[in-house]
């Protein structure tokens, strides 16, 4: 079946149980595959547009009050869409870090997080983990002495994930932000795996700038995002232009410096909007989701060898195991190699599972039903012990 020439249509969500740990949050309901559907053009949502000509301020469909809705869900002053976390993080670090400035960011910052710096011209410093792959306070404490000793400059930004994209394991953001505040360093909380599929309240976290991710945790369609911060930071960080041309003499209205005027314009905003109410709802139910993840690790934990790597138990879906003396001694010897656990897995109607790993992998089985959370778990253990582990 193909969509268009050379591209077949993608049937996995029809097909199987996608653990796939990028995924997992951002499958779309019903609503926003409608909306997808309808504003497919290009600039379908500016039909309407009127002054001031920006995306925020559009009144139908209802860009603008989705905006205020998305300020008061994350507990924040105000928010913008943006293509992607990653564009939220190059927002606030174009905002607030100058060249030669030291960051904070974590041992497990997204390479998105660097980059911004690097855009920057700031000067990247890692914060490490604890044994148990945590970030704590004490730590972040540590690392901003330790810095500014060295560089005779206090950070300017600091990075911290509220569940970072190695372990999945949860951080205490708050007590970080405690600390951030305690050296008047701003503070930039990477929600991408938590907002959406979690309640986060930023101020509540006592954040500056809070970052999600629409396409892995708001049911939304790729590239899309949240950038979100206090009444302190806002007019700098969502300042307007300034700009005149010289020969024309023109200028360009309210439009933001950062957010390049406008940003996520069409099917993307669409799609994420449609899926808000979906998402508000979900979040009240994220302790049914964890519980249904522990079922999965309780299992794979039953078969000899098997271990989880993040914390357990589990706080949230993502997770990482090491079956390095359970499936991969199994590999070593199938016909299949390496290969064997996700052909295994698929012949039951399960994917997601990289291809090849059977030593240490990362699964999110976020959203499953309760009885598809069983199946899965019967399932690893069915195949461990056809293997004979």
């Amino acid at each position: 079946m193909n969509c268009g020439e050379g591209i077949e249509t993608r049937l996995v969500e029809e097909m199987f149980i996608n653990l796939d740990p990028i995924q997992a949050g951002g499958r779309l309901p019903v609503d926003a595959m409608k909306a997808v559907i309808a504003y497919g053009d290009g600039y379908s949502v500016c039909d309407n547009c009127e002054k001031p000509f920006r995306l925020d301020c559009i009144k139908k469909p209802p860009l603008a009050k989705f905006h205020d809705d998305l300020a008061v869900f994350l507990n924040m002053d105000v928010a913008r869409l943006v293509p992607g976390a990653r564009r939220g993080f190059q927002a606030v670090a174009d905002t607030i870090v100058s060249k030669g400035d030291p960051v904070l960011l974590t041992a497990y910052s997204h390479y998105t997080e660097f980059l911004s710096v690097e855009q920057s011209g700031g000067e990247p410093f890692e914060i490490p983990a604890n044994e148990k792959q945590i970030i704590t306070a004490d730590a972040v404490a540590a690392k901003i002495e330790e810095v500014t000793r060295a560089t005779g400059k206090k950070p300017s930004l600091i990075f911290v994930e509220e569940v970072d994209y190695q372990y999945g394991n949860l951080h205490p953001v708050k007590k970080i932000a405690s600390v951030a505040h305690q050296y008047d360093i701003p503070i930039l909380c990477n929600g991408a795996y938590t907002v959406g599929v979690m309640p986060v309240q930023g101020k509540k976290l006592g954040v500056d700038f809070l970052v999600g991710s629409g396409h892995k945790s708001m049911a939304a369609p790729a590239p899309s995002g949240v950038l979100a911060t206090t009444a302190e930071y806002a007019d700098t960080l969502f300042r307007t232009t300034r700009i005149k041309g010289d020969l024309t003499g023109r200028t360009f209205g309210v439009k933001e410096v950062e957010m390049m005027g406008c940003t996520l314009m069409g099917v993307t905003s669409m799609g994420m909007m449609a899926s808000f109410p979906h998402v508000q709802k979900r979040v009240l139910e994220y302790e049914t989701h964890v519980a249904r993840c522990n079922k999965i690790v309780d299992a794979l934990c039953s078969i000899n060898g098997t271990k989880v790597m993040s914390e357990y138990p589990r706080r949230h879906p993502l997770t990482r195991m090491n079956t390095s003396d359970s499936f991969d001694l199994v590999a070593k010897k199938h016909k299949k190699r390496g290969f064997f656990l996700h052909s295994a897995l698929r012949e039951r109607g399960i994917t997601g599972i990289i291809a090849g790993s059977t030593k240490v992998w990362k699964f999110n089985p976020y959203g499953l039903t309760e009885s598809q959370a069983s199946y899965v778990a019967e399932m690893f253990v069915e195949i461990a012990e056809k293997e004979g582990i």
